[in-house]
């Protein structure tokens, strides 16, 4: 058996794109427009082989995508949580759950997806301002 990918609804795809490449930094590896089912699959990952999530978008769908914070999310482990999570802010992410603890931390996408950042290999060492910084909202 072969781990594929997870699959993500979206309701703008560029948006979305936007998102995960231009902000996350993730590339995207393929593309299939299905004129037949009024769907787009873009699927995205943080190198060529890697795993992949698969951006889903119905063409012209205003449904509203629920998700919930027990149940899932998406991970992905960078080499100085601090360095990305500035990153982020910097390009306007609203940081959930800041990495108050060195090694964790999450955001939301566009559709309320929640994804985990996670410090590759040992904590970093707790530090100002992220260890005194309150979680916001649900992660």
């Amino acid at each position: 058996m072969k781990y594929k990918h997870t699959m993500v609804r979206v309701r703008d795809l560029d948006e979305s794109l936007e998102f995960y490449c231009n902000t996350l930094g993730l590339v995207e590896t393929r593309r299939k427009e299905v004129p037949a089912g009024k769907f787009t699959l873009v699927f995205l990952a943080t190198d060529p082989w890697e795993p992949e999530i698969e951006l889903t978008y119905n063409w012209g769908s205003q449904e509203v995508y629920e998700t919930g914070r027990s149940w899932w999310h998406l991970a992905y482990s960078v080499d100085n949580i601090y360095e990305y999570c500035s990153m982020l802010q910097s390009k306007w992410v609203i940081l959930n759950r800041p990495p108050r603890d060195g090694k964790m931390a999450f955001i939301k996408s566009p559709d309320n997806v929640s994804i985990e950042i996670l410090q590759e290999w040992d904590a970093l060492e707790p530090m100002s301002p992220w260890k005194d910084m309150e979680s916001i909202g649900e992660w």
